[in-house]
């Protein structure tokens, strides 16, 4: 079969062999996968990415000396079953999976090991047990979104986001218009959403955000600032001010009602930002420049170290966590989102190639600004 493979950051096209499904596994033919931030960065930091992956127990992930065929992001079609499989499916039948796949040396990331080859290629391998079927109505390109609209669906549950709350997205590339269609879906009345990019700006409004707002020209702290607490004295008197209002309530101590406000969620609260850029030194940009107790989702990946200032962190009392991949459910309550068009991640799509174009894709989108989410269609002459 074709397939693209990458080695010492040279993408190729190339005939490997079509892989064989063992144990528990389907083959699908390649019908869509996305071009992934994770890949961009796979190809530049494979070692780097590797070495922190062994930190945390996974001792496959691809390295810069490997022959690796990326693609974690697909939707394919059933064509045939290894053993000790249930053949849930019939031939034909178009499914999605999570990335993951068991090998006789445990677990593997497809895409992302030497040990799984991914979904650049005309086809690839899959677990049963972590396959699903397609709802009919979804296009292949909207249902080859799936894994990337997963990853902002899980960091929208990790930052415990409600529908008053006022959300800012820093960075509109893939994963930040992923995060605002999953804030919208959610009911979130106020999604703010920042990018020096003019194109990035329009597809971040095409994906729903409520307020958009260049850097360079505005501040996404201040657009939608009603509530939110920008200076210690201002956090300070906003107690002194409860304090004095409630003392002055006869009958009930004003502890009991301080205490029942706040399991209310009555009182000071601030935004939920999520970090979509991934660069050095946009924590501590956020960290300093964010409202008092915000809650901060890291999604972004920033391949090398980067530092904050913990002190201003503690000073404005901001929550700082981190988000990387979902569960199972999130994958499969993100594909029937998309089917029954709670979201549509149309915008997200700008442009789709044929295995000969992904080595040029690759190109355009560390260098330009106007690509979001690039499809490659292993299918295309």
């Amino acid at each position: 079969m074709r397939a693209v493979t990458l080695h010492r950051g040279e993408l190729r096209v190339e005939q490997v062999p079509t892989p064989e499904p063992g144990r528990g596994q389907l083959l699908l033919r390649v019908l869509r996968a996305g071009i992934c931030g994770s890949d961009l960065h796979a190809r530049l930091h494979a070692d780097a990415s590797a070495d922190i992956a062994a930190e945390v127990g996974y001792h496959h992930f691809m390295r810069t000396d490997q022959s690796v065929i990326l693609g974690h992001e697909f939707v394919g079609e059933v064509v045939a079953y290894g053993p000790g499989c249930r053949a849930r499916w019939k031939p034909g039948t178009r499914v999605v999976s999570l990335p993951l796949i068991k090998q006789d040396d445990g677990i593997q990331m497809t895409g992302l090991s030497e040990r799984a080859p991914g979904a650049y290629a005309e086809y690839v391998l899959a677990a049963e047990d972590a396959t699903m079927e397609v709802p009919a109505e979804l296009t292949d390109d909207l249902a080859a979104l799936t894994e990337p609209l997963a990853v902002a669906h899980h960091a929208i549950r990790r930052g415990r986001v409600s529908r008053k709350d006022v959300a800012i997205v820093i960075g509109c590339g893939p994963i930040g218009l992923a995060v605002i269609l999953m804030l919208k879906s959610a009911g979130v009345r106020t999604v703010v959403a920042s990018d020096p990019a003019d194109a990035r700006r329009t597809l971040a409004a095409q994906c729903g955000a409520d307020i958009v707002v260049d850097p360079a020209e505005g501040s996404p702290w201040t657009v939608a600032a009603d509530g939110h607490i920008m200076t210690a004295p201002a956090l300070y008197g906003a107690g002194i001010d409860a304090l004095h209002t409630l003392r002055a309530v006869r009958g009930t101590p004003w502890t009991t009602i301080m205490k029942a406000a706040k399991r209310a969620g009555i009182g000071p609260r601030g935004p939920v930002v999520f970090e979509c850029v991934g660069l050095p030194g946009i924590i501590e940009q956020i960290v300093t420049n964010a409202p008092f107790l915000a809650r901060i989702i890291v999604v972004g990946v920033c391949m090398t170290p980067d530092s904050f200032r913990p002190t201003m962190a503690v000073n404005k009392e901001v929550d700082l966590r981190f988000s990387f991949c979902y569960d199972p459910a999130e994958f499969h309550d993100t594909l029937h989102m998309i089917g029954r068009g709670k979201i549509d991640p149309t915008p997200m799509v700008t442009g789709v190639v044929s295995l000969d174009g992904v080595a040029d894709a690759f190109e355009q989108l560390i260098r330009t600004t106007h690509h979001a989410k690039v499809l490659i269609d292993p299918n295309l002459a």
